[in-house]
């Protein structure tokens, strides 16, 4: 059964960072696609952030996010870290991470755990 674990979430202030991490279980990295969501009650979910390490590590990133974050994948350990820099307020959000067998795009996630949350005050 495959399980993710999503943490790291918290409160800074802008321009500040933070590393959420997405534990897994269930299935390996070397076979499945890691992305990071995030979602604002009352708008639509938004892929941030993906990685597949089976298609030679592709990355996908948001226009949004180019250049502050960056993701990455710890193949021995199952996790997924996502490191947040120079954050910004409308980077507040729900963040989760979903798993799917390979593909590095923002599509076709089947596989969610729970939210992480994060908030930059200004």
């Amino acid at each position: 059964e495959v399980q993710l674990q999503a943490s790291g979430g918290g409160s800074v202030q802008a321009g500040g960072s933070l590393r959420l991490s997405c534990a897994g279980s269930g299935f390996t990295l070397d076979d499945y696609a890691i992305g990071w969501f995030r979602q604002v009650p009352g708008k639509e979910r938004e892929g941030v952030s993906c990685i597949s390490v089976a298609d030679d590590s592709a990355t996908y990133y948001a226009d949004s996010v180019k250049g502050r974050f960056s993701i990455s994948g710890d193949n021995f350990k199952n996790i997924v870290y996502l490191q947040m820099n120079s954050l910004k307020p409308e980077d507040t959000a729900v963040y989760y991470c979903a798993a799917k067998f390979r593909g590095s795009d923002r599509t076709g996630y089947n596989y969610w755990g729970p939210g992480t949350q994060v908030t930059v005050s200004s």
